[in-house]
């Protein structure tokens, strides 16, 4: 990959406003790497209550059998397409935080995908993406190449009228604008000056990237015809590179399983494992695992009872994963009473916005945050 290309590939979002060059003594080179399970996972057939015979009566034919599950305990077996996952596990690596969601559920896919993006719930809704504000005011523009850069799965969560947030998820949009350096602007327009001003800085951006990315002896091959395997080399190669940007996001597509969910499903959790595996693999290479936690999210969980066609439907909340070489691995919160179903859902136990706020004060070092609210003890630990 040139530089021209690179650069070509990360101009998703090229015209940003600007933030003051403001900075906070205690910001690290810590990194979070956002992992999007775009279509709604099911939490339950993901770690699931084997040993609750309510799972079963509720699941009678999709639900997971002794040949498909990896005994973690006494109540809960992880589906065995998760296996290239069980060394973070046993090292302390993989956590799963139980029961996330948040008040007045909403189950469509675009609704509730913008309120996790934004930090926002069913009662009031917000603008902005839920990490964008707190990282623009913690991390000086001058101090980095980027706020964020969003490999795969749009933008939504990087909305924002300030920062500098890439992506290379509209690389189409660009391939014949010049990437060359802007000359001089004499237009007297205000907009086009600042327009100008924008272009140079987001160039200026661009061009730190590629020739860091250029400059890395640890390149990673992508797997072309895979969209979530390249997301995962690219966001190797962008680290092992030294590019410092606090925020990274990545998706992988296809959880929407209303039907015949059993094979899709477990085809999408090996993927999940195996991209997870090699980041820890990659990046422990080079020293960078044990500055990076990868965080599941996902628009909500599904149903408590599998439908006619095999599958489950739209629900509310889930179990997601944390994943890094600095994190307290194990359960986390309280896994929601399968007796307790509210209309067929299980009933959220933990905020989601409980972990927002966790992963900003106790690992991106950024201990007032706008969800500080939320705060909830039994994270405590998670990050060491």
């Amino acid at each position: 990959m040139n530089r021209r290309s690179l650069i070509k590939m990360l101009s998703g979002l090229p015209l940003l406003p600007l933030l003051p060059q403001i900075s906070l003594a205690n910001v690290s080179n810590k990194r979070v790497i956002l992992l999007e399970l775009s279509g709604a996972n099911d939490g339950l057939n993901t770690v699931a209550p084997f040993k609750d015979d309510r799972y079963h009566a509720l699941r009678p034919n999709i639900g997971l059998k002794s040949n498909n599950t990896i005994a973690i305990d006494d109540y809960f077996a992880f589906n065995q397409a998760l296996k290239e996952t069980m060394p973070l596990w046993e090292q302390g690596e993989m956590a799963v935080v139980h029961g996330l969601g948040y008040p007045n559920p909403n189950r469509s896919h675009f609704k509730s995908i913008e309120l996790w993006e934004t930090g926002s719930d069913g009662n009031k809704s917000k603008r902005n993406g839920w990490i964008t504000h707190d990282i623009e005011h913690a991390y000086a523009i001058s101090n980095i190449d980027a706020h964020g850069i969003s490999l795969g799965g749009g933008m939504g969560i990087f909305t924002s009228a300030k920062g500098n947030w890439l992506s290379m998820t509209t690389a189409n949009q660009f391939s014949d604008r010049s990437i060359e350096t802007p000359g001089t602007n004499n237009s007297n327009n205000a907009m086009m000056q600042l327009l100008h001003e924008r272009a140079k800085t987001l160039h200026s951006s661009l061009d730190q990237i590629a020739n860091k990315v250029e400059q890395n002896k640890h390149r990673v091959k992508a797997n072309s015809g895979n969209s979530f395997n390249a997301q995962i080399a690219h966001t190797i190669n962008l680290i092992n590179s030294g590019v410092n940007a606090p925020v990274l996001k990545i998706s992988l597509n296809g959880f929407d399983t209303h039907e015949n969910q059993i094979g899709r499903h477990q085809q999408l959790l090996r993927q999940l494992a195996s991209g997870v595996s090699r980041l820890r693999t990659e990046l422990t290479k080079t020293d960078n695992w044990k500055n990076t936690t990868v965080l599941t999210y996902s628009e909500f969980g599904r149903r408590a009872a599998e439908n006619r066609s095999n599958g489950t439907d739209h629900g509310t909340a889930s179990a997601h994963f944390v994943f890094g070489g600095s994190i307290n691995g194990g359960f986390h919160g309280q896994h929601p009473d399968l007796g307790n179903l509210l209309e067929g859902d299980l009933q959220h136990t933990m905020d989601y916005r409980a972990l927002y706020s966790s992963v900003l004060s106790d690992w991106l070092n950024v201990p007032t945050n706008q969800f500080e609210a939320y705060q909830d003890n039994r994270l405590n630990g998670l990050f060491g």
